[in-house]
Parts: C-alpha cells; sequence; structure tokens
C-alpha cells in the first residue's frame, strides 16, 4: 500500500473537522476524494502531509508510519503536495518556479526540468515567463511541475480545477492522467466529482468528517445514492 490513513481525527484548535476518516491508495493509483463543502476534504490532505495534526489515528506511506511527520520530510520520503491557493511564485519565471520545488536535491536535476516541459509542453515556450502571467491552467502546470521535481511517488492536488473554465479544466485532468501515466500516485480533491470519478481508481465520499462511500470510481458514479446525494442527480 503507498499510503494508508486510519481513523484520522484532525482540526483547527479546538475545532475538529475529522472525525474517522480512512483511506488507502495502492501505488500507481489515482484516488478522488469528493463531497459537499465543510466534509473535510482538504483538512484530510493536510493531515496526510503534516499540515495539521493528527489528534488520532494514522498515516502510513510506503510502509512507514509518517503520522504528524513533517511536511519537509513527507517530501524527503516521495510525497509532494499542491494546494488550491497561491501554489506559484508569481513573480519568477515558469523555469524559476521548476528550480524552486528542486530545493531537496543535492544532485544535478536540468534533466528533469526537461523531463517537465515534456510532460507539460505548454510551459516550455513560457519559461521566461513570470508565473503570475500564465492562464490558470498554466499555473496549475506550474505548480504540479515543480511538485514532481522531486520524483515523488504520491501527488496531493488540492481542487486542481478550482475557477478554471471548462476548456482548461479538461487540459488539467488529461495533465493528472499524464502525470499518473509516469508511475506517479495521485490522491485529489475535486469538486468536479464526475469528471474526477471518471478517471479515478479509487473515490472517497466524506460527509461532515466521515466516510460515506468508498469504492472505484466507475462504481461510485454508477450509484444512484451517491448520483442523488453528491453529483446533483
Amino acid at each position: 500500500m503507498l499510503v494508508e490513513a486510519a481513523n484520522l481525527h484532525a482540526g483547527y484548535g479546538e475545532m475538529n473537522i475529522l472525525d474517522g476518516v480512512s483511506l488507502a491508495l495502492e501505488a500507481g493509483e489515482i484516488g478522488v476524494v469528493i463531497g459537499p463543502n465543510g466534509a473535510g476534504k482538504s483538512t484530510t490532505l493536510k493531515a496526510l502531509f503534516g499540515l495539521l495534526r493528527v489528534s488520532e489515528g494514522s498515516v502510513r506511506f510506503d510502509g512507514a508510519d509518517v503520522t504528524n511527520a513533517t511536511p519537509e520530510s513527507l517530501v524527503r520520503r516521495g510525497m509532494s503536495f499542491v494546494p488550491q491557493e497561491r501554489n506559484v511564485f508569481e513573480t519568477l519565471t515558469v523555469q524559476e518556479n521548476l528550480e524552486m520545488g528542486a530545493f531537496v536535491r543535492r544532485d544535478d536535476y536540468r534533466h528533469l526540468v526537461e523531463r517537465i516541459y515534456a510532460l507539460f509542453p505548454p510551459l516550455r515556450d513560457k519559461r521566461g515567463q513570470p508565473a503570475g502571467e500564465l492562464s490558470g491552467g498554466q499555473r496549475q502546470m506550474v505548480a504540479m511541475g515543480r511538485a514532481l521535481m522531486v520524483e515523488p511517488r504520491l501527488l496531493l492536488l488540492d481542487e486542481p480545477t478550482a475557477g478554471l473554465s471548462p476548456l482548461f479544466m479538461s487540459q488539467v485532468f488529461e495533465q493528472i492522467l499524464a502525470v499518473n501515466a509516469t508511475g506517479v500516485g495521485v490522491l485529489m480533491v475535486e469538486q468536479n466529482a464526475r469528471q474526477a470519478l471518471g478517471i479515478a481508481h479509487k473515490g472517497f465520499v466524506l460527509a461532515s468528517g466521515r466516510n460515506r462511500f468508498t469504492d472505484t470510481g466507475q462504481k461510485l458514479l454508477a450509484d444512484p445514492e451517491v448520483a442523488r446525494s453528491f453529483l446533483g442527480g
């Protein structure tokens, strides 16, 4: 198992958001976390990545207990996280953003930059352009590209298509599939539930900080109760 969270309890200060969330993802799989606002979706990712303290439960990554490990130590182990907001350095160029993603590396990473440009072709011609001048979809490519500079085994994405037009939304989903095709596991929180479940090996439906449904993406799409309660009918 690549990542496994069991009975997670976590929140902000005295406010508990997660009330026993569990999920598991095999290496190379795409997992999607969906649910209504306030369900604990983004909180789950932050708890996995050490950005929030887990008060109860455990997180295992690649067989090791990493509960409440620091984000830097998780990056070194092979986990990367792309937040929903402020996920690029706007005044830095595309190239500089990618180089910032290699902060934990001590080797020559130039080949990885070229690999990112091959994965996200629109970025190559904009390598010298400030990231703040890019479209929303291209910024998301920069953010994912920077996270991939450490060659992670698991990429955590928080709302990767938030605020994007349908065209850019489809492009981002295509890029997520392309990243996954390189062998990187992906766990993402996504409001565009139907499209996300359509590419997911596993889906996790949360409500009020708890698991409501867990199954393959296709089975969740076909479940009448999931469709009625969480997919708009």
